[in-house]
Protein backbone atom coordinates (compact mmCIF):
# COMPACT_ATOMS: atom_id res chain seq x y z
CA UNK A 1 0.00 0.00 0.00
CA UNK A 2 1.43 3.38 -0.81
CA UNK A 3 1.72 6.03 1.88
CA UNK A 4 1.54 9.49 1.51
CA UNK A 5 2.38 12.52 4.42
CA UNK A 6 0.11 15.24 4.36
CA UNK A 7 0.94 18.79 6.27
CA UNK A 8 -1.72 20.96 6.62
CA UNK A 9 -0.35 24.06 6.94
CA UNK A 10 -4.16 26.49 8.64
CA UNK A 11 -5.57 28.22 11.53
CA UNK A 12 -8.83 28.05 13.72
CA UNK A 13 -10.07 30.88 12.57
CA UNK A 14 -9.91 30.11 9.00
CA UNK A 15 -12.93 28.93 7.87
CA UNK A 16 -11.62 27.47 4.38
CA UNK A 17 -9.78 25.61 6.08
CA UNK A 18 -11.92 23.62 7.88
CA UNK A 19 -14.01 23.34 4.53
CA UNK A 20 -10.57 22.21 3.07
CA UNK A 21 -10.14 19.35 5.54
CA UNK A 22 -13.12 18.30 5.08
CA UNK A 23 -12.79 17.74 1.29
CA UNK A 24 -9.62 15.93 1.81
CA UNK A 25 -11.51 13.61 4.31
CA UNK A 26 -13.61 12.63 1.38
CA UNK A 27 -11.09 11.99 -0.77
CA UNK A 28 -9.06 10.24 1.57
CA UNK A 29 -11.83 8.04 1.66
CA UNK A 30 -12.11 7.29 -2.13
CA UNK A 31 -8.45 6.63 -2.31
CA UNK A 32 -8.60 4.45 1.10
CA UNK A 33 -8.10 0.84 -0.70
CA UNK A 34 -4.86 2.12 -2.39
CA UNK A 35 -3.37 4.29 -0.06
CA UNK A 36 -2.17 4.87 3.80
CA UNK A 37 -2.82 8.58 4.61
CA UNK A 38 -0.88 10.20 7.45
CA UNK A 39 -1.72 13.72 8.59
CA UNK A 40 -0.16 16.58 10.46
CA UNK A 41 -1.46 20.03 11.69
CA UNK A 42 0.61 22.98 11.62
CA UNK A 43 0.18 26.80 12.78
CA UNK A 44 -0.80 29.36 11.48
CA UNK A 45 -2.31 32.58 12.37
CA UNK A 46 -4.20 34.97 10.00
CA UNK A 47 -4.44 37.80 12.64
CA UNK A 48 -1.46 37.18 14.63
CA UNK A 49 -1.26 40.69 16.51
CA UNK A 50 -4.80 40.55 17.60
CA UNK A 51 -5.14 41.43 21.45
CA UNK A 52 -8.14 42.60 23.53
CA UNK A 53 -12.45 42.04 22.94
CA UNK A 54 -12.51 40.59 19.62
CA UNK A 55 -15.01 42.81 16.64
CA UNK A 56 -17.52 41.31 15.15
CA UNK A 57 -16.59 39.67 12.30
CA UNK A 58 -18.50 40.99 9.62
CA UNK A 59 -17.18 44.15 9.83
CA UNK A 60 -13.62 43.34 10.82
CA UNK A 61 -13.31 41.37 7.47
CA UNK A 62 -15.39 44.53 5.30
CA UNK A 63 -12.41 46.75 6.67
CA UNK A 64 -9.62 43.86 5.96
CA UNK A 65 -10.54 43.27 2.57
CA UNK A 66 -11.87 46.70 1.63
CA UNK A 67 -15.26 45.31 0.60
CA UNK A 68 -19.03 46.02 2.20
CA UNK A 69 -20.23 44.53 4.95
CA UNK A 70 -23.14 43.04 2.48
CA UNK A 71 -20.20 41.65 0.51
CA UNK A 72 -18.50 39.66 3.41
CA UNK A 73 -22.08 38.26 4.50
CA UNK A 74 -23.06 36.64 1.19
CA UNK A 75 -19.37 35.49 0.90
CA UNK A 76 -20.20 33.98 4.69
CA UNK A 77 -23.40 32.33 3.41
CA UNK A 78 -21.99 30.89 0.60
CA UNK A 79 -18.94 29.30 2.62
CA UNK A 80 -22.32 28.16 5.66
CA UNK A 81 -24.21 26.18 2.22
CA UNK A 82 -21.29 25.13 0.74
CA UNK A 83 -19.95 23.65 4.95
CA UNK A 84 -23.91 22.26 5.55
CA UNK A 85 -23.34 20.01 2.77
CA UNK A 86 -20.01 18.72 4.18
CA UNK A 87 -21.63 18.05 7.35
CA UNK A 88 -19.99 20.67 9.13
CA UNK A 89 -21.14 22.93 12.27
CA UNK A 90 -20.69 26.61 10.48
CA UNK A 91 -24.21 27.94 12.40
CA UNK A 92 -22.30 31.10 14.11
CA UNK A 93 -20.26 32.08 10.88
CA UNK A 94 -21.41 35.66 10.97
CA UNK A 95 -21.51 36.44 14.37
CA UNK A 96 -18.25 35.15 15.78
CA UNK A 97 -15.84 37.67 17.28
CA UNK A 98 -12.21 37.91 16.00
CA UNK A 99 -9.85 36.60 18.36
CA UNK A 100 -5.70 35.09 18.95
CA UNK A 101 -5.83 31.71 17.88
CA UNK A 102 -2.31 31.25 19.68
CA UNK A 103 -3.43 29.39 22.58
CA UNK A 104 -5.61 27.46 20.27
CA UNK A 105 -2.50 26.23 18.49
CA UNK A 106 -0.90 25.12 21.61
CA UNK A 107 -3.32 22.90 22.27
CA UNK A 108 -3.29 21.48 19.12
CA UNK A 109 0.55 20.48 19.77
CA UNK A 110 0.03 19.09 23.08
CA UNK A 111 -3.44 17.16 21.57
CA UNK A 112 -1.04 16.09 18.99
CA UNK A 113 0.82 13.88 21.70
CA UNK A 114 -2.40 12.39 22.91
CA UNK A 115 -2.97 11.03 19.53
CA UNK A 116 -6.16 13.37 18.74
CA UNK A 117 -4.84 16.35 16.87
CA UNK A 118 -7.06 16.01 14.11
CA UNK A 119 -10.01 15.42 16.87
CA UNK A 120 -8.81 18.94 18.60
CA UNK A 121 -8.51 20.93 15.39
CA UNK A 122 -12.11 19.99 14.51
CA UNK A 123 -13.30 20.62 17.88
CA UNK A 124 -11.98 23.89 17.69
CA UNK A 125 -13.40 24.63 14.48
CA UNK A 126 -16.75 24.15 15.97
CA UNK A 127 -16.73 25.45 18.30
CA UNK A 128 -15.72 28.83 16.70
CA UNK A 129 -18.09 28.59 13.92
CA UNK A 130 -20.62 26.51 14.99
CA UNK A 131 -20.80 28.43 17.99
CA UNK A 132 -19.07 31.52 17.82
CA UNK A 133 -17.16 30.43 21.12
CA UNK A 134 -14.19 32.50 22.07
CA UNK A 135 -11.43 30.18 21.47
CA UNK A 136 -8.58 32.42 22.53
CA UNK A 137 -10.39 31.89 26.44
CA UNK A 138 -9.35 29.12 28.03
CA UNK A 139 -12.38 28.10 29.43
CA UNK A 140 -13.12 27.52 26.06
CA UNK A 141 -10.23 25.85 25.17
CA UNK A 142 -10.63 23.38 27.89
CA UNK A 143 -14.27 22.82 27.19
CA UNK A 144 -13.10 21.43 23.71
CA UNK A 145 -10.51 18.68 25.87
CA UNK A 146 -13.33 17.84 27.43
CA UNK A 147 -15.55 17.20 24.87
CA UNK A 148 -12.58 14.98 23.33
CA UNK A 149 -12.14 12.88 27.17
CA UNK A 150 -9.03 14.44 27.10
CA UNK A 151 -7.27 15.51 30.82
CA UNK A 152 -8.76 18.43 31.41
CA UNK A 153 -6.25 19.11 34.15
CA UNK A 154 -2.79 18.38 32.29
CA UNK A 155 -4.47 20.81 29.34
CA UNK A 156 -4.71 23.41 31.63
CA UNK A 157 -1.05 23.39 32.75
CA UNK A 158 -0.19 23.78 29.13
CA UNK A 159 -2.42 26.72 28.89
CA UNK A 160 -1.10 28.32 31.87
CA UNK A 161 2.37 27.83 30.92
CA UNK A 162 4.55 28.44 27.95
CA UNK A 163 4.71 25.08 26.68
CA UNK A 164 4.89 24.50 23.12
CA UNK A 165 4.97 28.34 22.20
CA UNK A 166 8.18 28.29 20.51
CA UNK A 167 7.27 25.47 18.15
CA UNK A 168 4.31 27.53 17.25
CA UNK A 169 6.51 30.52 16.56
CA UNK A 170 9.09 28.11 15.01
CA UNK A 171 6.57 26.70 12.66
CA UNK A 172 4.74 29.87 11.74
CA UNK A 173 8.33 31.51 10.82
CA UNK A 174 9.04 27.99 8.78
CA UNK A 175 6.17 28.28 6.68
CA UNK A 176 6.07 31.29 6.04
CA UNK A 177 9.46 31.47 4.61
CA UNK A 178 8.82 28.42 2.85
CA UNK A 179 6.20 30.79 0.74
CA UNK A 180 3.26 29.78 2.26
CA UNK A 181 0.89 33.34 2.60
CA UNK A 182 -2.70 31.77 2.79
CA UNK A 183 -4.45 28.85 4.25
CA UNK A 184 -5.11 26.01 4.19
CA UNK A 185 -2.31 24.26 2.40
CA UNK A 186 -1.91 21.28 1.66
CA UNK A 187 1.62 19.75 1.89
CA UNK A 188 2.46 16.31 0.20
CA UNK A 189 5.32 14.28 0.67
CA UNK A 190 7.18 17.17 2.04
CA UNK A 191 7.55 17.95 -1.81
CA UNK A 192 4.03 19.34 -3.49
CA UNK A 193 2.10 22.05 -2.69
CA UNK A 194 -1.96 22.41 -2.72
CA UNK A 195 -3.25 25.42 -1.84
CA UNK A 196 -7.03 26.09 -0.95
CA UNK A 197 -9.34 24.51 0.14
CA UNK A 198 -10.00 22.49 -3.51
CA UNK A 199 -12.80 19.81 -4.38
CA UNK A 200 -12.42 16.59 -3.29
CA UNK A 201 -12.33 15.52 -7.10
CA UNK A 202 -9.35 17.57 -7.81
CA UNK A 203 -8.00 16.58 -4.93
CA UNK A 204 -8.12 12.81 -5.59
CA UNK A 205 -6.74 13.28 -9.03
CA UNK A 206 -3.67 15.30 -7.68
CA UNK A 207 -2.82 12.87 -4.81
CA UNK A 208 -3.17 9.59 -7.27
CA UNK A 209 -0.15 11.54 -9.49
CA UNK A 210 1.52 12.26 -6.60
CA UNK A 211 0.69 8.33 -5.51
CA UNK A 212 1.89 7.26 -8.91
CA UNK A 213 5.01 8.71 -8.65
CA UNK A 214 6.13 7.56 -4.83
CA UNK A 215 8.51 4.84 -4.62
Amino acid sequence: MNKIQIDIVSDIACPWCAIGFARLEQAMARLAPEYEFSVQWHAFELNPGHTGQGEPILPALAKKYGRSESEMRENQSRMMAIATDLGLNFEKLQVRLTCNTFDAHRLVKWAAEQGRQTAMKQALFEAYFGKAMDVSDHAVLLSCVAALGLDEAAAKQVLDSNQYSALVREEEATYQQAGVTSVPAFIINNKYLISGAQEPDTLVQALQEIGAESP
